[in-house]
């Protein structure tokens, strides 16, 4: 379903604006960074504003002692998760708004492709404590981030553009922004505890 918004997301945009069939690898886009139609810029920009306001006033909230404590913040997987998941909000958004293509973009695109792994990766260990495994639906996300990560550095390494930026919005809006959802949304969560607590 999510690859499936992403391919019509990506057409949209493609097609909103056109971009020549000669560009590679030195001539990443526009540079202008706006590869992306106006309305899905939109949308890029509401969820990181909206997103990282929520995560700031939730964490300023839940380390201030303003909301209840809750037990999760003793918990390594979630300490790993949450430091490296709420940098990757505003992050996330701001490549996919910002100038492509250069020194910049490419390096905190390492950051950002860094930051999604390892969150993805510290999920896996979420609840395990106490010897059961715990599988939990959200953690469909994890293969969705492990795959999107790879595919869309290899797609930027050999030129392929349009790959990537596909790749790019399947993490961004789907194994970014849905997880983050639920978070903010799912009664006794740490995040919506400390956001609505």
């Amino acid at each position: 379903m999510m690859t499936t918004l992403a391919n019509r997301l990506a057409r949209q945009s493609t097609a909103d604006h056109a971009t020549p069939s000669h560009r590679t690898r030195s001539h990443p886009s526009a540079g202008s960074g706006l590869d992306l139609s106006p309305r899905l810029r939109r949308l890029v920009a509401l969820v990181a504003l909206a997103m990282s306001a929520a995560a700031t006033i939730a964490l300023v909230r839940g380390l201030s002692g303003i909301a209840p404590y809750h037990s999760n913040v003793r918990e390594l997987a979630i300490i790993v998760h949450v430091a490296t998941v709420l940098p990757a909000i505003p992050l996330g958004g701001w490549l996919l708004l910002s100038r492509k293509g250069g020194r910049l973009h490419r390096t905190l695109g390492r950051v950002w492709v860094g930051l999604m792994v390892t969150t993805a990766l510290a999920a896996l260990f979420i609840g395990q404590g106490g010897g059961a495994l715990h599988i939990s639906p959200i953690q469909v996300f994890v293969p969705l981030t492990l795959a999107a990560s790879w595919k869309l550095v290899t797609a930027a390494r050999r030129g392929d553009i349009k790959t990537h930026r596909k790749e790019v919005l399947i993490l961004f809006l789907g194994a970014l922004t849905i997880p983050g959802l639920v978070a903010f949304a799912m009664p006794g969560r740490m995040m919506n505890t400390w956001l609505f607590g």
